[in-house]
Formats: C-alpha cells, sequence, structure tokens
C-alpha cells in the first residue's frame, strides 16, 4: 500500500510536511520520502524505514530540508519521491496504487522513443518512474496526467511538486482517496484526511475520481473535472484505514462498529467475553458486543514498543513470529471462557490459527471466530495490499482446490454466494482447519451498508471477483 502528503506554504512547509507523512506510517513499511522546492531548488531525502519508525530516519532532515512546497510518502516497496528533469520542467513525483499493466506501458515507453528506466532491486522498474514516463510524453503536465489516468490498468494518485505549485490526480475511478486542508497561508493535499488535524488544517475538499487539481498556497484550482463513476476500495474501511479517518464521509471506526452490531444480529453463539484482535479487529468487536449484551474484554495486549508492526519484515516467517510475539495474554480472562474473536480478515490463515492455539494453550475452552469482512477469495488486482505472489496463498483458494480439484471461474461465483452448500462446506473447512469452535464470516451485504455508499460505487473484488 503507501500513502502521501504535501504542502504549499507562505511559510516554511517542512515540519508540516513531516509529521504530515508521518501519519501515514500504518500505510507503508520500508521505503518513504520528502521532496521540497525553495530558494536553493529541489531537495530531497529518502530513507528505508524497514527497522526504525519514519520519525528517526528524518528528524535530521527536517532541519536540512528547506522550502515552501513539499512532497512525502510512505511506501512499501519502492524509493519515491523522484527527482525529473524533462520536456516540461524539473519536477518531484510520487504515487500511490498499483499498475497492473507494467509490461504493456514500458514496452509502449520503448516502443515510443530510445528511453530507459533504472532497475530496483529484485530487477523490477520503479512504477513511479514508469508514470513519470508516461507524463512526460505529452505536451503539458496536465496532459500527461489525463493520458496516465487513461492508460493504467489499476490505480494511480499522484502527487507532482514544481517550482510553482504542486498538481494532485487522483486515480481514474477513485479507488483511494486524496483531501485537500486548508489553515491561514498553507494547503495540503493527503491521503488520509486525520493526517492534517492536529497540524491546525480543517477540511476544504475531498478530490473526485479521476480529479485532478493545482495547489499552491493561496489556493486549489481544479484543473479536470472529477468523473461519475467511482469504485473505491471497500477493503480501506475494513482494514487498512485509520480509525480517525473518513472516506467520503463514512468513519472508518464508525463503520467498523457498525459492521460489528450487523455480524451480532445474524448470530446466536453464547460467549462469556467479545474480544478484537489488536487493532484493527477490536472497533468491530465492540459492536458486537453492544449489540450481542456479551461483555467486551482484552484477553491478549498487543505488546507495541519494539514490535508496531507485524508485517514489517518481508519473510512471512519472521511476520508470524512476531505476530505471536506482540501479543500478551491475559491469563484471568482467557482460562475457562468461552472466547468469542474478532479480527479483520482472514488472508493465508495462519496467524489466526496460532492465535486460537495460543488461547487453547492458555486455557480458552472454546475460541468462536468472526471475520469482520467476508472471505477473501481474489487477489487485489488494483492495490498492494499484500506481499502474496499467488491467489494460491488464500486460505480459501487452498480449501477450494482440495474440494474441487480444480478451480474455475464458475466454482469461485457459487463458493462466493454466502447462501450456496459450497460456501458453508467452505467455511466448515476452513474452521476445522484453523481449530475454531465456530466460524461465521461477515456478509458482503453488510459491510456495503455499514459503508452506507450506494454498492456501485464500491470496490468489493477481493471478495466477490466483481470490480
Amino acid at each position: 500500500m503507501g500513502g502521501f502528503f504535501a504542502v504549499a506554504s507562505k511559510e516554511s512547509c517542512v515540519l508540516d510536511l513531516f509529521y504530515g507523512t508521518d501519519y501515514h506510517s500504518h500505510l507503508g513499511t520500508r521505503r518513504a520520502g520528502m521532496a521540497v522546492y525553495g530558494e536553493n531548488g529541489f531537495d530531497r531525502a529518502i530513507h528505508n524505514i524497514e527497522n526504525a519508525p519514519f520519525r528517526t530516519k528524518f528528524e535530521k532532515d527536517v532541519e536540512e530540508l528547506k522550502g515552501n512546497l513539499g512532497i512525502g510518502c510512505i511506501s512499501d516497496f519502492e524509493p519515491q519521491p523522484l527527482l525529473v528533469n524533462s520536456h516540461l520542467g524539473s519536477f518531484a513525483i510520487t504515487s500511490v496504487g498499483k499498475i497492473a499493466n507494467v509490461d504493456v506501458l514500458v514496452k509502449e515507453c520503448f516502443d515510443n522513443g530510445k528511453t530507459h528506466f533504472l532497475e530496483m532491486s529484485g530487477g523490477s522498474i520503479n512504477p513511479t518512474e514508469i508514470a513519470a514516463a508516461i507524463i512526460n510524453q505529452k505536451d503539458s503536465i496536465l496532459e500527461g496526467l489525463q493520458y496516465l489516468q487513461e492508460k493504467v490498468v489499476g490505480s494511480l494518485s499522484v502527487l507532482i511538486l514544481t517550482k510553482d505549485g504542486i498538481y494532485a490526480s487522483r486515480d481514474r475511478l477513485g479507488r483511494t482517496p486524496v483531501v485537500v486542508g486548508q489553515k491561514d497561508e498553507a494547503y495540503c493535499l493527503s491521503f488520509e484526511n486525520f493526517a492534517y488535524f492536529n497540524l491546525g488544517y480543517r477540511a476544504y475538499k475531498e478530490l473526485g475520481p479521476a480529479e485532478i487539481v493545482f495547489m499552491t498556497a493561496d489556493g486549489v484550482t481544479t484543473l479536470s473535472e472529477p468523473k461519475e463513476e467511482m469504485k473505491m476500495c471497500a477493503f480501506l474501511w475494513v482494514y487498512y484505514g485509520y480509525p480517525t479517518s473518513g472516506y467520503e464521509g463514512v468513519n472508518v471506526e464508525e463503520m467498523r462498529y457498525e459492521s460489528g452490531r450487523r455480524m451480532a444480529r445474524r448470530d446466536n453463539v453464547q460467549a462469556d467475553i467479545a474480544a478484537g484482535v489488536p487493532d484493527s479487529g477490536v472497533p468491530a468487536a465492540i459492536g458486537y458486543s453492544n449489540e450481542a449484551h456479551i461483555p467486551f474484554a482484552r484477553p491478549f495486549i498487543k505488546y507495541t514498543p519494539t514490535w508496531p508492526r507485524s508485517f514489517m519484515p518481508t519473510s512471512q516467517e519472521q511476520r508470524n513470529m512476531i505476530a505471536r510475539m506482540k501479543l500478551i495474554p491475559v491469563q484471568s480472562l482467557i482460562e475457562d471462557k468461552k472466547l468469542l474473536l474478532i479480527d479483520d480478515s482472514i488472508v493465508r490463515g495462519t496467524q489466526l490459527g496460532e492465535t486460537t492455539e495460543f488461547l487453547y494453550e492458555s486455557g480458552a475452552k472454546e475460541v468462536h471466530v468472526r471475520p469482520a469482512c467476508p472471505p477473501i477469495m481474489y487477489g487485489c488486482k488494483y492495490l498492494n495490499f499484500s506481499r502474496s505472489t499467488s491467489e494460491m496463498d488464500l486460505i480459501t483458494r487452498r480449501v477450494i482446490l482440495e474440494r474441487e480439484g480444480e478451480i474455475t471461474d464458475e466454482l469461485l461465483e457459487e463458493y462466493t454466494n454466502p447462501d450456496s452448500e459450497k460456501y458453508q462446506a467452505m467455511v466448515e473447512d476452513i474452521r476445522q482447519k484453523l481449530g475454531f469452535t465456530s466460524l461465521q464470516y461477515a456478509r458482503l451485504d453488510d459491510i456495503v451498508e455499514a459503508i452506507g455508499l450506494s454498492p456501485c460505487k464500491l470496490c468489493t473484488y477481493c471478495w466477490s471477483g466483481k470490480e
């Protein structure tokens, strides 16, 4: 995944840029960067943040960077922002999203003229560099951003820092957010709207799908009007979004409460306590608890001082180990108890299965699991939500293959229907594999209703296979 932040100010932008970018640390775990423009031209800092928080890596840069215009980013993979010098002038560029047709776009760039791309470690090409190359095929940055929206399969929201101001382009179908904040003598652009609250900004506007704006310290001008069609990623509310964030007017924490309430209305399990897997499962568990009148408690506590993010290491084995290490049991709340456990989702199943085993070893009588979203059946084509390279990493796919001997689109459609026999059989197989006392997923229709937007404005591909 990833997140970005930008500031245009009549005074120094560096502190706002530093803290605003830092507030996106939950969205990326490997690379971070900031670029500014001031009296000395462009300046930039990029660091690896795999083993240290953003703040500690960039504290020295805050003292050295000078400028009134700046962009920053947190990324799971590629180093950015990139500095570019082309016929459009010099600019810095950063992006959030996923280009699914990388090979096609790279070939087109080669065919349109002798060019080259710098290879990252691992042999891949930086998608932000590809975006810059496509933009540079046109006669203006605005035309280039519009062309990029047309060419990218997947999604890509972009910030471009020039000497005169900052361009922002929300991806063509609005799968991810871009919001604008305002305060006296400054404006900001952000992925997460909460990132500017404590910096003194107030909400100004949210970009619509495919909207392109130009921001200076004096204001924000729309250069390309928003489109009607939108496919906002529903998984942002379920998992990736920070609790204090809101997208399209819908707060993340409130949506998760409502999701938990709707899960409880469809359930009749008998449990002593309801608990959420920290952190994103907690609000759904609170909503469930309030609706079902099952006491909410924390049978294990997340130890965050040294293990803030379980998905930080590249090794899945190490991530699983960290996930175990950072959950500390409260023995008296587990022993001889019937636990109802809500997690945000089940992907591979490894961590939740080990968590359940850990609860049994700690004396739990029963562990009833309620994922706060439907079974994940498809790998996301539009955003970098997972490090998985194969859909067979998904426990749903493995179970279906074991049951059917093959996987077809027709079979998958049957297995995504929560009222079908095949769906019920798949859920039972997953329950047995992971050792749960019972297993019941949230339903897609409940998720959509909890968000409250029209279903045609949401992308639910990872659950339904339908955009």
